[in-house]
């Protein structure tokens, strides 16, 4: 009886011992979420609102709360194109720190002061046209967001978001898991596309659709890579596999330079 009592005692012991270990390997599995959002304007005058309110106001607001790696994106149409944008990335480890940010940085004095010219803009003269918030949640096989390892000039570096969109739920879990289980997510990693995420769209304007963030040196490197992919034994046998036809209905392809005041 004695020896039987200081067996459970010991087991109680040991399992009390793992069971933290085993809560934090469980936590350091869990997947990513991500916000973007994606200002949309006309004129310089509001791009220099927006970008001063960027620089100057929310991502110091957002590294006191311990918010790192922020991304501020434009593309490179910008110049000419009639409605222009600026994609801001934001990261977190769970869905209510992002849900929090406003609440957050509303609280910050220093931040409503900084952000004043854009809080408090004239009805007749918005810094912005039109922004909308896009919620992602990272991939099973990239469930961490990675900072990209570049050598260029920060002004030469090339962002490539991609947004997929499907007909249908069914279609838009299949191309998912051609990502996952179906090697694409490998294969890009193998090329060497510096990918910052992949992830699910959890609420946006435009569903089903998976969205992903790669990056490269310049637009020669990237247009390099993008053959290597086109022409890989890989890809040609994953893209014409049966179970994977039709799974895509539009794609939208945005090229982008970071902002010098960008984290990344």
């Amino acid at each position: 009886m004695k020896n039987t009592s200081t067996v459970a005692v010991l087991l109680t012991i040991l399992l009390s011992a793992f069971t933290p270990l085993k809560k934090d390997c469980q936590t350091k599995d869990k997947p990513e979420y991500y916000q973007i959002t994606v200002y949309h304007f006309n004129d310089a005058s509001q791009e220099n609102i927006l970008d001063s309110y960027l620089e100057k106001a929310l991502i110091p607001a957002l590294h006191k709360n311990n918010f790192e790696n922020i991304g501020v994106f434009k593309p490179v149409t910008n110049d000419t194109a009639a409605v222009k944008k600026i994609y801001v990335f934001i990261n977190a480890k769970t869905i209510e720190t992002l849900i929090s940010i406003d609440k957050l940085i509303n609280a910050d004095p220093v931040y409503k002061n900084a952000a004043k010219e854009y809080l408090e803009a004239a009805f007749n003269k918005p810094p912005f046209n039109r922004y909308e918030n896009i919620l992602l949640k990272a991939f099973p096989l990239a469930m961490k967001m990675n900072l990209p390892i570049l050598k260029s000039a920060k002004s030469e570096h090339i962002y490539e978001l991609r947004s997929y969109e499907s007909a249908t739920e069914g279609l838009y879990k299949n191309k998912v898991k051609m990502f996952n289980e179906g090697g694409e997510v490998d294969l890009f990693k193998r090329l060497g596309f510096n990918a910052v995420f992949y992830a699910d769209v959890l609420s946006g304007c435009r569903m089903p659709n998976l969205m992903y963030l790669t990056s490269f040196e310049n637009m020669p490197a990237r247009d390099e890579h993008w053959k290597s992919f086109g022409e890989s034994p890989e890809w040609k046998h994953i893209s014409k596999l049966p179970e994977y036809q039709n799974n895509v209905s539009k794609a939208d392809i945005i090229l982008m330079h970071a902002a010098a005041y960008s984290d990344f």
